[in-house]
């Protein structure tokens, strides 16, 4: 299963290399948009974490009774481990791509300047100039007050289940010491971080899918070697 990330969809690079590389090897897999992403309903300044991460446990609750790996890219490695802690009887492992656990705190808010502060406490939105595109992030209140809800840094992140992380050293949009700091959180044994010399944030060029795919390989296999099989989108 492929939780997204910020402002990100079901079509992207990523989901659609795991489309392909679990139908090689012949592995159930399914990508989906949050509400207010790509093909889903809903306005994008309505969404929350929560929000998403309820979007995420109704994808998952309708795979059935199966055992799942989740992989999540940036802000989906933050609703990855929600969702791992939400049904523990259900995720077997994670596979994180630049994990932007926290961000709305951490990469976000801790970083506003007092005008930008003030103006998204008084307007209820800040808009922020994207990397990506050329409309910028409307940041919202609603975002950032329901993100306080569901923090992970501040103590242990009780997963025990494989994890394997993967980021790049070139990345501007979350600083790869954010990854390693989700790393030492995780109380599991069984973590691997793999930093990639001159790799940016999206990782999505094909040695990075490749080292990708060969994360989820090694988790699938160790966790669930006779797992189901096809590929959906939702």
């Amino acid at each position: 299963m492929f939780c997204g990330g910020f402002r990100s969809d079901m079509a992207g690079t990523k989901a659609t290399a795991l489309d392909a590389w679990a139908q090689s090897a012949g592995r159930a897999f399914v990508r989906f948009d949050y509400r207010g992403h790509g093909a889903s309903s809903g306005a994008f300044t309505d969404g929350t974490i929560g929000l998403w991460r309820n979007d995420a446990l109704l994808v998952l609750d309708q795979l059935g009774a199966g055992p799942t790996v989740i992989v999540g890219s940036s802000m989906g490695a933050w609703i990855a481990l929600l969702g791992a802690l939400a049904r523990p009887q259900r995720v077997c492992g994670l596979v994180l791509v630049a994990p932007a656990v926290d961000f709305t705190e951490a990469l976000i808010w801790n970083r506003l300047p007092d005008e930008a502060r003030s103006t998204l406490m008084r307007d209820g939105v800040w808009q922020r100039p994207s990397e990506y595109t050329d409309e910028p992030d409307r940041i919202t209140r609603r975002l950032i007050e329901d993100g306080r809800k569901h923090l992970l840094l501040g103590g242990p992140i009780a997963f025990d289940k494989p994890v394997r992380i993967l980021h790049g050293l070139a990345d501007e949009t979350v600083p790869w010491e954010h990854g390693l700091r989700t790393a030492e959180a995780l109380t599991s044994t069984d973590v691997t971080v793999t930093l990639i010399k001159g790799g940016d944030h999206r990782l999505s060029d094909p040695a990075a899918l490749d080292r990708l795919t060969t994360a989820l390989d090694e988790i699938v296999n160790a966790t669930d070697p006779s797992g189901p099989r096809g590929s959906s989108a939702t």
